[in-house]
Formats: C-alpha cells, structure tokens, sequence
C-alpha cells in the first residue's frame, strides 16, 4: 500500500494508547472489513516518521488471508483476495482527511515494506524569507528568518556523504547500529525564500535527517563554519541542533527487483540481528 498524511497532528506513525497516529488510524480502517475478510492486527511500515513529519511516498505491507470462494457481495480478484481497487475506496472513506491510501496491490513474493527496502528519500523545505514562512505552507516549511548561502550547506553536506557512523546526528537506541550510508545530501532553491534540502540514505536512524539538516541550517546563516558538521561526525557526540519535524516529509521508498526482494529482506534482518547481538 503507498500511504500520504498530514503528520500536523499526529503523534507519529507508530501506535501509542491514548494518542493519534497513522498506524493506528489506518489499522482501524483495515479492521472494517465486510464479513468474511481477514486482515492482521497490525501492518509494516517502510519508515517510521516521528510526530509532525509528514508523507506522500510512505509504504505498508500488510498480509491478508485470502477466500476460498466469494461470499455474499464480495468482489475476489485472480489472486482469490479481495478486489484491492474496491477496497481502497473503502479504506479512505473511514480514513479521516489527513491520510490516504493512494494505492494497494498485491505484493511480489518475499517482499517486506521495512527490511526489502534498499534506499529512502526525505525532503526538507525552509523558508528565509525575513518575514517568515507563507501562511500557505506553514505546515511543512519551517520559517528560518535568516538568509542561508546554499554553496555553504552543499559543501558542508557532501563532506558526510559515504557509509558512516552517524552518532552524532542520532538519537541512539539500545541495541541499535548508527551506522548508516548517506547517499545524497543536497540543497536547492526552489523559489526567492524557499530552499530545500533532498536526503537520501540506505536506512535512518531516529531523528537523523532532522539533526543534519538542523547543523546545516547553522552552517547556512553563518553562525557555525563549513567544516562544523563533518567534526560532528568525527566527534561522535550528539549535537543539539534539531531542526523541527513539520519541515520533513518522507518523499519514496526504493526497493530491488522483484525477484532479489526475498534476499534483501533477508539481509537486512540479518545485519539488524547481528548489530544488536554486538
């Protein structure tokens, strides 16, 4: 399923009692089934995104039983599940207006939404205009107020790219690897007070694009030198410059080709398991 949302006013992607989150609100439209379908308790996401982040090329996966035979009004397609098109439509009209379900198929053989992935892909918009951020998009650019020199942030960008250990720039859980593999760090003015900074990676680690770009923006308005973020980094000592979540949005999701998804899916699990064990 490739899933859009508003992240304004969620709590994040994940699940939490008492809260509002996208796992749990689509989860409760998966649960609405006609009579006789069969949906899991909970689905698998790609990425997960913290409060306030938000999405338009997230991706779930989500193992359904499949019917024997149709019954009553239902509508099977020649995988013998139900008609996902049909029920897309009825997934959305559950679904509140700051969430979407753009698309639902059935997914190749071995693939899994979290560990198939080989690469994902953030975007991060900021506004330098003085007076601040159009009231139009003040959801998902943040409002900066200071002029940033983009030759500034590219050069201090492309001197983390590679496979590192990115401590520095995360939040670390027990158990956890920070090494990640930044494949693309880059920033472009996309009008007269917008710039926007494309991140891509192999996997992220919690809070990581949010704490780069947040370093970066200091390097931007001159407030810390070029080579302040790659000390970071060499450093391993986690900075506080987070920049804040409503100027993120998760953009896609790559995966392999079908038939290497199996083993991609296995490898990953693998690495996760063995950095864990360590």
């Amino acid at each position: 399923m490739d899933v859009s949302y508003d992240g304004t006013q969620f709590s994040g992607w994940a699940r939490q009692p008492g809260r509002r989150t996208v796992q749990g609100l689509l989860e409760e439209a998966l649960a609405k089934q006609p009579p006789g379908a069969a949906v899991p308790k909970s689905v698998v996401v790609a990425g997960r995104t913290d409060a306030g982040v938000h999405a338009t090329g997230q991706v779930v996966h989500v193992d359904v039983v499949p019917l024997s035979e149709p019954r009553g009004r239902l509508t099977l397609d020649e995988h013998g599940i139900l008609d996902l098109e049909r029920m897309r439509h009825r997934w959305n009209r559950f679904l509140p207006g700051d969430v979407r379900v753009l698309d639902a198929r059935v997914a190749p053989e071995g693939f899994d939404a979290r560990f198939s992935a080989i690469r994902r892909h953030y975007r991060y918009r900021v506004s330098d205009a003085p007076w601040g951020v159009d009231p139009l998009r003040r959801f998902d650019t943040l409002a900066w107020g200071r002029p940033l020199s983009l030759t500034a942030m590219n050069e201090a960008s492309e001197a983390l790219l590679g496979l590192r250990d990115f401590a520095a720039f995360c939040k670390q859980r027990e158990g956890g690897t920070t090494i990640r593999e930044l494949q693309r760090f880059t920033w472009r003015r996309i009008d007269s007070h917008v710039v926007e900074a494309e991140v891509s990676a192999d996997a992220f680690c919690h809070s990581m694009v949010r704490s780069l770009v947040g370093a970066m923006l200091l390097v931007g308005d001159g407030r810390r030198p070029t080579e302040w973020p790659a000390e970071l980094l060499r450093g391993g000592v986690r900075d506080s410059a987070v920049a804040p979540a409503h100027g993120l949005t998760l953009i896609g999701v790559d995966y392999p080709a079908d038939e290497e998804l199996a083993a991609r899916a296995d490898q990953t699990r693998n690495m996760r398991a063995a950095s864990e064990a360590s």
